[in-house]
């Protein structure tokens, strides 16, 4: 491998960003392709579904056969408060291969007995944000019902542009939460990002149930990254 292609796919998986390797298994020369490189044809494809499904492989395009070797960032889920569904979620998310970080600054909620084996900081999410930015492979999902807790962490995720931004809440709850944002200077658009309700509607009651659905809904924007709105209700 060309030494500079190496140094480079380092420094991208270093900042947790995605990139492919392309070795041209006929002879041709190694190239180095970062997520949101826009490239047209079966070519471009194929490496968009790479980047969603992180899985390295060989492919035949346009009669040459070349050997994709994909770095994509672990996956990263943000738990904003250390309450019940929290405590089903996180070990849920770590079995689907997500590194998980639960944040309440309510330390009667965040302690090592309730959340064994998870890390956990019993601090305000701007402390903790600060030293841990979000990014693009992170999920966040805000369950507090605290606006001074969830609200700092939702403006950070939407413009950290991660992958899913879901928050616990009735539309009632929600139609107030996007006046705050509105008037801390977010988009609409930005805002119409936040899942909310949050978790897929399939009916959850309890708080293990509520789980399921925010970690389902979060595998699915995971795994649909890019794709249009058609081509996502295709891949579901």
């Amino acid at each position: 491998m060309d030494p500079r292609l190496l140094e480079q796919l380092n420094a991208e998986r270093a900042a947790r960003r995605a990139a492919i390797l392309i070795t041209d298994l006929s002879g041709g020369p190694d190239r180095l392709v970062h997520e949101g490189d826009h490239l047209g044809g079966p070519l471009g494809d194929a490496l968009a579904s790479a980047f969603r499904s992180g899985k390295s492989g060989m492919i035949e395009v346009e009669g040459r056969s070349l050997f994709l070797n994909v770095h994509v960032p672990p996956p990263r889920l943000v738990v904003i408060g250390a309450v019940h569904i929290s405590q089903a979620l996180a070990p849920m998310a770590r079995i689907a291969g997500f590194d998980v970080e639960i944040i309440d600054p309510r330390t009667a909620f965040a302690t090592a007995d309730r959340f064994p084996d998870v890390a956990l900081a019993a601090e305000w999410p701007e402390d903790v944000l600060k030293r841990k930015p979000l990014d693009a492979y992170t999920a966040l999902a805000a369950l507090t019902h605290d606006p001074k807790i969830d609200d700092f962490p939702l403006q950070a995720a939407l413009q950290a542009g991660c992958f899913y931004v879901g928050a616990l809440g009735s539309r009632k709850t929600h139609a107030r939460r996007v006046e705050r944002l509105l008037a801390a200077g977010l988009s609409e658009e930005q805002i119409g990002r936040i899942r909310a309700p949050i978790g897929l509607a399939i009916g959850a009651a309890s708080p293990a149930e509520i789980a399921v659905a925010v970690l389902a809904q979060v595998i699915e924007a995971l795994r649909t990254r890019g794709l249009s709105g058609v081509a996502r209700e295709r891949a579901a």
